[in-house]
């Protein structure tokens, strides 16, 4: 195969692979699920974050939507992963037969019509992003590995749940205003403003959506410069949403609350989105995975830096 044959099709398998993602969140939310959202009652794993169990590092981005679902549909008691390396290298294996779920991670490379440009410039190179696939298998898919290796996490008690997220709010040292009968966050004055916790039927409700509101906050210029110019009811509103929506689920997953749907009359325009752009997941996922990163990190508790695979 040639040069440029081969670079043909590395270009036509990467867009395979985005076309392939957004193909399964779009039957996901036709079907009327919501992939940051997963029913976590009805299942044996524990509310928690997709880990990698010989790491210990957690997935990020589009793979956190990937790995939750896979626990949903085959009924894993486990939030934990490794690849078929990784389990060998732990004295255990992957069972016969058992199937594994492909992650992805985000590389890059530089063309060198770009190096030949910059060069010629004085300036730097341009980067092609593009995803390469990796499989990894639940620990529930394994044998043989090390006792204590995926320790059952301590539940959460219900009394602590909300001054977790009460202390996380406080320490963003937000301009955090309580009133009125909306909850919204105002790029252009940088501050959020959710109702009073009595005008919410369930008090965790009130949590789940200054979460939400904070998932915007975090896209301020002077954080993590998210475009959050777009007008009600347009595509980079509807981006914005989902970004806000998918933060809010991962914050409250690791802080022991059980994600909900905050923003169901947005779907349309999700699907939408998503049809018109099959790198649109994608990068939502990833833009929400560094707005709770971002959120997170103010815990003094704060974990280590995640990875992708």
């Amino acid at each position: 195969m040639s040069r440029n044959a081969a670079r043909a099709r590395s270009g036509h398998d990467r867009t395979s692979l985005y076309q392939e993602i957004t193909d399964k969140i779009i039957g996901e939310l036709e079907a009327g699920r919501l992939p940051w959202v997963q029913p976590w009652a009805a299942n044996n794993a524990p509310l928690a974050m997709p880990r990698n169990a010989a790491t210990r590092r957690g997935y990020s981005g589009i793979n956190i939507l990937t790995l939750w679902g896979a626990v949903i549909d085959h009924g894993f008691s486990s939030q934990s992963w490794l690849t078929f390396r990784q389990a060998l290298a732990l004295g255990g294996n992957v069972r016969k037969g058992e199937h594994g779920v492909t992650v992805v991670f985000a590389d890059g490379f530089t063309p060198d019509n770009e190096r030949r440009r910059a060069e010629r410039q004085g300036d730097e190179p341009g980067t092609v992003l593009f995803l390469k696939r990796f499989t990894v298998f639940n620990t529930d898919q394994c044998e043989n590995l090390p006792d204590g290796l995926v320790p059952a996490p301590a539940p959460v008690p219900d009394g602590l749940i909300a001054p977790q997220a009460e202390a996380l709010i406080a320490a963003t040292g937000a301009d955090f205003r309580i009133g009125g009968d909306q909850a919204f966050y105002s790029p252009t004055h940088d501050f959020v403003q959710v109702p009073r916790l009595d005008a919410y039927f369930e008090p965790i409700n009130w949590h789940r959506t200054a979460l939400h509101e904070l998932g915007h906050w975090s896209g301020h210029p002077s954080r993590l410069a998210r475009d959050q110019s777009g007008g009600m009811r347009s595509a980079l509103h509807a981006r914005e949403e989902l970004v806000a929506e998918m933060s809010s689920a991962f914050v409250c997953a690791t802080l022991g609350i059980t994600p909900t749907v905050r923003h169901t009359d947005y779907l349309g325009a999700w699907l939408e989105v998503l049809r018109e752009d099959n790198r649109a997941i994608v990068r939502a996922a990833s833009a929400a995975s560094k707005a709770a990163d971002y959120l997170l990190a103010f815990r003094p508790e704060a974990p280590a830096a995640v990875e992708a695979a």
